[in-house]
C-alpha cells in the first residue's frame, strides 16, 4: 500500500497541466490505478520503456486525449482499446505491432496517427503509409480507421452468417427432432392400433371358443334328458293303448262266454232246455251259413279260373 501511494504521488508531482510525462522511466508495466486517479492527465507520454503489452484495464482510461506509445516492445493491443472514444493523438512508432485490434475502428476521435517502424501486416502497412509529416499523419489516421471498420464491417458481416447459418442449422435440428418426434409418435400410434386390434381379435376368438363350448354344453345337456330311443317312432298315446286292451278283453270275454254257453248247451243235460235249443239253432244256422259261404267262394273261384 506504501508503495502504491509512493508511486501514486510521485506521478502527482510529474503532472504539468494536463500533461504526465513518464518517458524513460525503464516501465515494464502501466500504472493504470495511479493514472485513473488523475484525470486531468489527458496527455500521457509513455514513450522509450520496457512495455511489451497493455493491461485489459488500461482501457478504463478514457479520459485520454493524447498517447505517446512509441519507442517501446509492444507486440499488440488490447482487444477493446477502441473504448479511448476520446483518443485523438496515438503514437505508435518503433513498435513490434504486426496488426491492430478491430475496435481500433471505434476510436472516431482520431485524427493523428503514427505507425512506423513496426512489423505490419502488408495490407496495413500499405494503409498506414509513411506518416513523415503532419499530414500524412492524419491521413494515417483516417485511412487506417477507414481499414478497420471496413475490417469491422466485414467481420460484422461473417459473424452475421455465421450466426444466420447456425440459426438455419438450429432450425433444421428442431424440424429434424419434430420430424423424428412426429414418426415416432405415428409408429406408437400405429403399434398402439396393432396393440388393440390383437387384443380385439384375442378376445372375439375366446369369446367364440366360449359361445362353442357353451353350445356344445348345452347340446349335451340336451341329449342326455332326451335319450337315444327318442329316434324311436313315436308310441300311440298311452289312453289310447289301454282302451285298445280294454276292449280286446271284453271281446275275448264275451267270447268265452259264448263258448262256455255253448259247450254247456251241447254236452250238458241243459241241451233241452229252450235257451239252449235256441242257442243250439243259433249255432246249427251260423255253421250252415258258414258252409254255404265257403261253397260259394268255391264257385266263383273255379268261374274266375274258367
Amino acid at each position: 500500500m506504501s508503495r502504491g501511494g509512493g508511486k501514486g504521488q510521485s506521478l502527482k508531482d510529474k503532472l504539468d497541466g494536463n500533461e504526465l510525462d513518464l518517458s524513460l522511466c525503464d516501465l515494464n508495466e502501466v500504472p493504470v490505478r495511479e493514472l485513473a486517479a488523475l484525470p486531468k492527465a489527458t496527455v500521457l507520454d509513455l514513450s522509450c520503456n520496457n512495455l511489451i503489452s497493455l493491461p485489459s484495464d488500461f482501457c478504463s482510461l478514457m479520459h485520454l486525449v493524447k498517447l505517446d506509445l512509441s519507442k517501446n516492445r509492444l507486440q499488440q493491443l488490447p482487444l477493446d482499446f477502441g473504448r479511448l472514444v476520446n483518443l485523438q493523438h496515438l503514437d505508435l512508432l518503433n513498435n513490434r505491432l504486426v496488426t491492430l485490434p478491430v475496435s481500433f475502428a471505434q476510436l472516431k476521435n482520431l485524427k493523428w496517427l503514427d505507425l512506423k517502424d513496426n512489423p505490419l501486416d502488408p495490407v496495413l502497412a500499405k494503409v498506414a503509409g509513411d506518416c513523415l509529416d503532419e499530414k500524412q499523419c492524419k491521413q494515417a489516421a483516417v485511412k487506417v480507421l477507414q481499414h478497420m471498420k471496413a475490417i469491422q464491417s466485414e467481420q460484422d458481416r461473417q459473424r452475421q452468417r455465421k450466426l444466420q447459418a447456425e440459426r438455419e442449422m438450429e432450425k433444421k435440428r428442431e424440424a429434424e427432432q419434430r420430424a423424428k418426434e412426429a414418426q415416432e409418435r405415428e409408429l406408437r400410434k400405429r403399434e398402439k392400433a396393432e396393440e388393440k386390434e390383437r387384443r380385439r381379435r384375442e378376445y372375439d376368438a375366446q369369446k367364440a371358443a366360449k359361445q362353442e363350448v357353451e353350445k356344445k354344453t348345452k347340446k349335451e345337456t340336451v341329449q342326455t334328458r332326451k335319450p337315444a330311443s327318442s329316434s324311436r317312432p313315436p308310441q300311440p298315446p298311452r289312453h289310447k293303448h289301454s282302451w285298445s286292451r280294454s276292449v280286446l278283453r271284453i271281446l275275448l270275454f264275451l267270447l268265452l262266454c259264448v263258448l262256455c254257453v255253448l259247450a254247456t248247451c251241447k254236452l250238458t243235460e241243459l241241451q233241452r232246455q229252450p235257451l239252449c235249443v235256441s242257442v243250439n239253432t243259433l249255432y246249427e244256422d251260423v255253421v250252415a251259413a258258414l258252409q254255404n259261404h265257403k261253397t260259394l267262394q268255391n264257385m266263383l273261384q273255379q268261374n274266375s279260373q274258367q
